[in-house]
Order: structure tokens, then C-alpha cells, then sequence
């Protein structure tokens, strides 16, 4: 990475935030970064925090505690509203609560129009948006004949086309079911990789985070671990002891190794695990 890849988009520093001012802090004193181009997972059990998390990088919800700075400005700025939700776009589990329009492509520019963005530059952004989301072909449908994954690709063109600098992925893949799961994360690695869009995605997919180029794991709205997919789940008692699951391929991997079998650490895909066992056995 280079140094402009490698600065802090979003920096949370001593956070904290609670729903009743005084009930107990849902986050505890957070303090971490997101760089611009990472792919980063969250992961945390229920009530962990992790989506409260999220709803602070593009100012949804604001600090009772600390700071959030995105690119530099405050989340706490009322001037600052504006740039920051034009930088970070959200999507979130239900599509069809981002979903307005009866025409896909007239959902895509449904924000772009009440922003007044001139009519041409809305035409090449729209188009823009729905190559870049895979969504194109179904550009003259109906959302609600589309399937739950379609409608969720619909949702990111939508944030997409405001051209933001980080996506946050709020439990976006929840209600898919694999195929469509997949489908959505392929377009995700493609907004990241292939366009330079930051991704921040709260999950609870161990498969996804695996996916990610750091994993930041929370607890008790704490951040309990924090590091690439191949530290955080070779470390499966620890996962495990947070309430969460990790990918498959690790745990066979972890049992296979508990029985004898020489594997090394840190196998979190499927491939490398059948690719290892057939090395084995061949």
C-alpha cells in the first residue's frame, strides 16, 4: 500500500455511547481506525455493539464520549452532516426498507435526484453504479420481482451512484440465502479491490469476515481482538469464548490437528483446506 492508501479514513478515539444516558455504555471507551482501501469485518455476538459501531461512521448516531473523525471532520459537526454522509454510505439488512422506486434504475437515481444533480451526470452515474454492482441487465425490472440478493445489489447501486469513499455493509447479507450471499460479497470484493472503495462490513458470516483484510472482533462493547482473518481464527478457543462461531475449514483443521495430523495455523478457507488434505493424502 502506498501512504495514501495507507491514512485513516474513520478514526473512533475513546468512544463512548449509550441509548438511555443512564443505562450502561453499549460502547466503552472504543478506540480504533479504518484505512482508506481496507476491507475490514466486525464481528461480536449479539448486543455486542458492533452495529452502533457502524451507525457512528456516517453520523446516524453520535458520540455521548470521544470522538469520530471521517476524513478529517468531526461527526459531532452539524456543518459537517452532509460531507460526511456523502464520503460514508450505509447499507443495511432489509433492501426493501432502501428500496423506493418501481423501477430499478429509478431507484438507483432516486438520491442523486433529490440531491439536483444535473440530469446528464445522473444518467452516467446511475449506469456507472449498476455496471459496478452487477445489476445493469436488470436495470428496467422491478425491484420487488427481483430475488433478495438482487434487491440488496440494488440498494448498494443506490449508495454506490453518491460516489462515496466507504461502504459500510451494516449486516447487509442477513436475510440472503447462500447463493445470494455470495452473489453480494462478489460485488463487494469488486467495489473494493477493482474500484478502491473502503469496506467496513458487520457481519456475522465467519465465511465473509474471512474474506476481509483485518477483523476487528467486539465484546461487551469492547474490542476484544483485532487482526488479519488468519490470526483472529487460529485462535478458535478465543473466538469461541466471545459466543462466536469460526469458518468451518478452521475448526476441521484445529480437530484434525488435535488427532495427529500435521496442519499448519491459520486455515480459513476451503480451498486451502482441501488443498492441504489432498497434499496429504496424495
Amino acid at each position: 500500500m502506498n501512504n495514501e492508501t495507507e491514512k485513516e479514513m474513520i478514526t473512533a478515539h475513546d468512544l463512548v455511547f449509550r441509548y438511555n444516558e443512564d443505562g450502561r455504555p453499549v460502547l466503552n471507551h472504543v478506540s480504533m481506525g479504518i484505512k482508506k482501501g481496507e476491507l475490514v469485518a466486525v464481528l461480536g455476538a449479539n448486543g455486542c455493539g458492533k452495529s452502533t459501531l457502524a451507525k457512528h461512521f456516517n453520523a446516524i448516531l453520535l458520540p455521548a464520549g470521544g470522538t469520530v473523525i471521517v476524513e478529517g471532520m468531526d461527526t459531532a459537526d452539524e456543518d459537517k452532516l452532509y460531507d460526511i454522509r456523502q464520503k460514508v454510505g450505509m447499507v443495511f439488512q432489509n433492501p426493501d426498507n432502501q428500496i423506493v422506486a418501481t423501477i430499478v434504475e429509478e431507484d438507483v437515481a432516486f438520491a442523486l435526484e433529490n440531491l439536483g444533480v444535473p440530469p446528464q451526470e445522473i444518467r452516467t452515474r446511475i449506469d456507472e453504479a449498476m455496471e459496478m454492482s452487477g445489476i445493469f441487465k436488470h436495470r428496467h425490472k422491478a425491484p420487488h420481482n427481483l430475488s433478495g440478493g438482487q434487491k440488496q445489489r440494488v440498494a448498494i447501486a443506490g449508495v454506490i451512484a453518491m460516489r462515496p469513499d466507504c461502504l459500510v455493509m451494516d449486516e447487509s447479507t442477513a436475510m440472503l440465502d447462500p447463493r445470494g450471499r455470495e452473489r453480494v460479497m462478489k460485488t463487494v470484493r469488486k467495489l473494493n479491490q477493482d474500484f478502491g472503495i473502503t469496506v467496513v462490513m458487520i457481519t456475522h458470516y465467519m465465511e465473509e469476515a474471512a474474506q476481509a483484510d483485518r477483523v476487528i472482533v467486539m465484546g461487551g462493547g469492547e474490542i476484544k481482538m483485532e487482526g488479519t482473518p488468519q490470526e483472529i481464527f487460529s485462535q478458535v478457543e478465543q473466538v469461541k469464548a466471545l459466543r462466536l462461531d469460526v469458518p468451518q475449514a478452521s475448526e476441521l483443521c484445529l480437530e484434525l490437528t488435535k488427532a495427529g495430523v500435521p496442519l499448519p495455523r491459520g486455515v480459513i478457507t476451503t480451498e486451502e483446506c482441501a488443498r492441504l488434505l489432498y497434499q496429504l493424502l496424495a
